[in-house]
């Protein structure tokens, strides 16, 4: 079965009049259909550059980047790209900011706005539909970036720290629906963060990156023995702190800042 992502020898390096920075040396992975990934590493690895080149806003110095075989612009049109910050527009409602994708796109289809209302009532947010993003809370406003992202149905989605500015409970719970959101619209994801927690308890697989270069050190396949997984339930499975115990001691072994003696 081909892959819906293929990451082939890829390098990638910085240039300054300073010189030249490698940041990602000789990268090669798979991700399947459905599949969703995390990519943990030290701090400066390259996680978010990488992230970049398979969205299309970077390109490899060398190797290739393909999703069902394509590259260039034609991939980069199935792709969904979650970052950091929500980037909620102040002055459009809710629902005009979800429809700004298909704006920019030209794809502001009776079909497709119906589907962002669909969406709304799902996901427990019909009501603020004609709100302000400042009304929103922060576990609110993540869960309407994911549906703007969503909105125009991409193969792929890229999440990069989504949970990052969020306070930790609110992190715990926005996790498990993010992955609920995800996983109900059966789309496949690579998740990219400094939290070992959340990587173990939201990814089917684990991919870890040493410190710059960044260069993939070991692969590990996350399972529970659970009826219905969720991030929250995982947290407190008997298998957490083996996968835990066993990722941070690979980073470390592979952080040049970490003493070993």
């Amino acid at each position: 079965m081909q892959p819906l992502l293929q990451v082939t020898h890829v390098n990638y390096s910085y240039h300054s009049t300073s010189g030249e920075t490698l940041a990602l040396s000789d990268l090669n992975f798979q991700v399947q259909k459905g599949e969703f990934v995390a990519i943990v590493g030290p701090s400066g690895c390259g996680k978010t550059t990488l992230l970049s080149l398979i969205s299309g806003l970077l390109l490899p110095e060398s190797g290739s980047i393909l999703l069902y075989g394509q590259n260039g612009k034609e991939a980069s049109d199935h792709i969904g790209y979650m970052l950091q910050k929500d980037h909620l527009f102040e002055w459009r409602t809710i629902f005009s900011n979800l429809k700004l994708g298909l704006e920019i796109k030209k794809q502001e289809t009776s079909e497709n706005l119906d589907r962002i209302d669909q969406m709304l009532i799902k996901y427990g947010l019909s009501k603020f539909r004609n709100s302000r993003p400042s009304q929103l809370s922060g576990g609110m406003r993540q869960r309407a970036t994911l549906i703007r992202t969503l909105a125009l149905n991409p193969d792929l989605l890229l999440l990069d720290e989504p949970f990052s500015a969020l306070d930790y409970q609110t992190r715990l719970s926005v996790g498990n629906d993010i992955y609920s959101i995800i996983k109900s619209e059966g789309k496949t994801a690579i998740l990219v963060t400094h939290d070992l927690s959340e990587a173990i308890s939201m990814a089917d697989r684990i991919i870890v990156l040493s410190a710059r270069p960044g260069k993939i050190v070991r692969e590990v396949s996350i399972s529970f023995e659970m009826d219905e997984r969720t991030p929250l339930a995982a947290r407190s499975a008997p298998e957490f702190k083996t996968y835990f115990n066993l990722l941070w001691k690979e980073l470390n072994s592979h952080d040049p800042y970490v003493s070993r003696s």
